[in-house]
């Protein structure tokens, strides 16, 4: 009975996850996101590039550095891992928020778009009710790293029937 379940939950989330992706508005949303991250993989790139080249690696540099104190490896090698840190910091919250809307069976997630600068998190798009607005801040406060929330998130008017 439980493999049953199991094939039977999979087989609906297949099912969930194969309309999401190919209605249009699931196509867009997976393009913004494939774009997001494209971009923050982009800028954490120049980042390093950036910071390798303040920190002057070349091998002669290294040499006589090593050769003065032991240290200097170490302590560019940390100044480098920190500036990846902080590269790789927004993208990381914006999946991480993206991830808990979709998990969240309360909210309309497909509507709801994150944007993150400098650990401030905006939430933008349309959902159902005002509890949905709440609830998706809620969730966006409730990740590390998160500074600030901005919501500019639209209820859109429940269809008459």
């Amino acid at each position: 009975m439980k493999i049953f379940l199991a094939v039977l939950v999979g087989a609906l989330l297949g099912a969930a996850g194969y309309y999401v992706l190919t209605t249009q508005s699931g196509k867009s949303t997976v393009r913004h996101t494939g774009d997001q991250i494209e971009s923050a993989a982009r800028s954490t790139r120049d980042t390093l590039q950036d910071k390798l080249q303040v920190l002057d690696l070349r091998p002669e540099d290294i040499r006589d550095d090593l050769a003065k104190t032991g240290k200097v490896i170490r302590r560019k090698a940390q100044e480098a891992g920190k500036a990846i840190a902080d590269a790789t910091a927004d993208p990381r919250i914006t999946a991480s928020i993206k991830a808990k809307l979709l998990a969240s069976r309360d909210l309309s997630s497909l509507g709801i778009s994150v944007n993150t600068t400098d650990g401030i998190v905006t939430l933008s798009g349309s959902v159902s009710s005002t509890e949905e607005v709440s609830k998706a801040m809620l969730i966006a406060m409730e990740t590390d790293g998160v500074k600030e929330v901005i919501s500019t998130l639209q209820v859109k008017p429940k269809p008459a029937k």
